[in-house]
């Protein structure tokens, strides 16, 4: 089982912990992956809406670096999964774009893909190309003490017809992960809805609002963490939680914190296969990580 391996901008850059935990859970779980050091952004859905040939061509760059290693890519990022895997579909589908997309890669790169890969987030993977049962096996750690809220997020279920691995109104695929590492999945409604981090720049009130609105009802539905798909999300449901704490105050009373850790899907993994918080790269989240560890022992 091996992938050509796309971390993406968010992965190495603004959440290191994120590749640094994925490197560890795959070397752990013995997926090979072959890192595509020369990648480009996907364009995270705002290229697309400014010039969307250039869109194109930068994702057909990488979806034919790949192609020709012969690899389908793996993703860790909803976001770029959305956009990545939603650029292969429309090119593999239509052969007049993929021909003009082609010309203009061909003459800047040599590049030229033909549409023959797949893109693959880690958590699709898991659960339908290695498995729920070989991936419990591996659990050395469980977390039977520990309640987590799955938070999927946009990109990574919407549209169906980019991603078509889970249903989007009702997905399972994290509840699956979280039963197998031990813990037990929360529900709640706004689990599939979006995080708020695109909406900072423009509308930092409204963007604040929601995030405050997402981790309060995680929090409600008994949630002792967060845990999401998406380097995006985390960032905004993270580094965002301190604003969001002043919103949540005023809404259930003065004193009132929401401190909820929000974690990596491979971070969640990593601790449930023995690994230590330090070698995950948890030192680098803002919002309080020590009680949960201690609540996992």
């Amino acid at each position: 089982m091996k992938y050509a391996y796309y971390p993406g901008c968010a992965g190495k850059g603004a959440t290191p912990e994120l590749h640094q935990s994925t490197m560890k859970v795959v070397e752990g779980l013995g997926i090979d992956v072959h890192e595509l050091t020369a990648f480009n952004c996907c364009g995270a859905g705002v290229l697309g809406e400014a010039d969307p040939d250039l869109a194109y061509i930068m994702n057909a760059r990488t979806l034919a670096t790949a192609e020709s290693l012969g690899l389908d890519i793996m993703t860790v990022c909803g976001t770029c999964q959305g956009v990545l895997g939603g650029a292969n579909k429309k090119l593999q589908k239509d052969k007049v774009l993929r021909e003009r997309i082609n010309q203009a890669l061909k003459s800047s790169t040599g590049l030229e893909y033909q549409g023959t890969i797949k893109v693959k987030h880690l958590q699709w993977i898991l659960v339908k190309d290695y498995g729920i049962e070989l991936l419990k096996k591996h659990v050395s750690n469980p977390l039977t003490d520990v309640s987590i809220a799955p938070f999927y997020g946009c990109y990574i279920l919407r549209p169906d017809s980019a991603t078509g691995f889970d249903d989007w109104e009702n997905p399972q695929s994290l509840e699956k992960l979280i039963n197998a590492l031990g813990a037990y999945p929360v529900a709640y409604d706004d689990r599939t809805k979006c995080c708020g981090f695109p909406v900072f720049l423009e509308k930092e009130e409204i963007s604040t609002g929601m995030v405050e609105k997402r981790i309060g009802s995680a929090k409600k539905a008994g949630g002792d963490a967060m845990v999401t798909p998406c380097p995006l999300c985390h960032m905004g449901l993270d580094i965002k939680q301190d604003n969001a704490n002043d919103v949540h105050a005023q809404k259930e009373g003065s004193g009132k914190k929401l401190d909820m850790p929000i974690l990596h899907l491979p971070q969640l993994i990593g601790l449930a296969m023995g690994f230590s918080p330090k070698s995950l790269g948890m030192k680098h989240h803002l919002a309080p990580t020590a009680s949960f560890i201690q609540k996992i022992g």
